[in-house]
């Protein structure tokens, strides 16, 4: 008989968005040294999904273990664009050695960074032959960032043959059908509308919801969507990224949420494509003038 699984509902809450109800309900108690660390490093990944870079920074000290160690350098790296090199130095440094080189959630790590890089065949390197569920979804998002969905749709069933019912193997699922967009859609939308109804809301499930209702043309149950993930977090990236696109096709007002985006999020993939085009425009006016 297989045992119990403690740690099932801090990791939902963690894989759905839900970060400060994974730290709410993290005093699980029974657990082995293996699930103590990992219930340690799930906490700690939602304050640094919260933002609360410091708080990580300054509780994990050097006589912890590897994964928390790794978890340490990920909060330094989002921390600031200050100390990116030489986090960058020190994971690779830790990638090299050994001992320590082949742990997955270091190379879960290494992953995330080398993807927010946008150098996606280092992050390869070290996700590529997974070992985790994470690991598998980290792969799916990766060469969905690539434009292979053919490669994405390989991880995808090696997910499905470990569990089909697990939630990563959904999301990388609802993720999959959003690339490939036409019919796939609405399986996408499917799998949304599940998680609504099991679990509560979150931002990450209604953006999820919300693109696709965008994707369908549903513009203004879109937009209702993304209010409420708004009021849950007034500084989401994907929320305001996601709102500005769907109020130019309302042909409502964006300008508050570009601002506050440019704010909260200046190296956002959005804001920088659109100081892109405003830097295009001003030379083209000045070559007319």
């Amino acid at each position: 008989m297989a045992s119990p699984d403690h740690l099932f509902a801090l990791r939902t809450n963690f894989y759905l968005g839900a970060y400060q109800a994974a730290i709410n309900n993290s005093d699980v108690q029974n657990l082995s040294e293996e699930d103590s660390i990992e219930r340690d490093c799930l906490v700690y990944r939602s304050y640094i999904a919260l933002g609360s870079y410091q708080l990580v920074i300054n509780e994990i000290d050097s006589s912890q273990p590897t994964p928390l160690q790794a978890v340490k350098l990920l909060a330094l790296y989002l921390s600031g664009p200050q100390n990116k090199e030489t986090t960058i130095s020190s994971l690779q440094e830790w990638l090299s050695d050994a001992a320590i080189g082949n742990n997955p959630v270091l190379r879960l790590v290494a992953g995330t960074i080398f993807m927010h890089e946008q150098d996606y065949n280092e992050a390869l390197k070290h996700t590529n032959t997974g070992g985790t569920m994470e690991l598998h979804a980290l792969n799916v998002q990766i060469f969905l960032k690539m434009h292979r969905s053919d490669y994405a749709e390989k991880q995808l069933k090696i997910m499905q043959q470990i569990d089909e019912d697990h939630t990563l193997t959904q999301l990388a699922n609802a993720w999959l059908n959003l690339a490939v967009g036409g019919s796939k859609i609405h399986e996408a939308s499917l799998i949304f509308d599940d998680f609504s109804e099991k679990f509560p809301s979150t931002g990450l499930i209604l953006n999820g919801k919300a693109v696709c209702s965008m994707h369908m043309g549903q513009f203004e149950d879109a937009e209702n969507f993304l209010l409420d993930a708004l009021n849950k977090d007034a500084k989401d990236a994907e929320t305001l990224a996601n709102l500005i696109v769907c109020s130019l096709h309302l042909g409502k007002p964006s300008s508050r949420y570009l601002s506050q985006l440019k704010l909260s999020h200046p190296e956002h993939m959005l804001v920088k494509r659109i100081s892109t085009a405003e830097e295009n425009f001003d030379r083209a006016v000045q070559n007319v003038v």
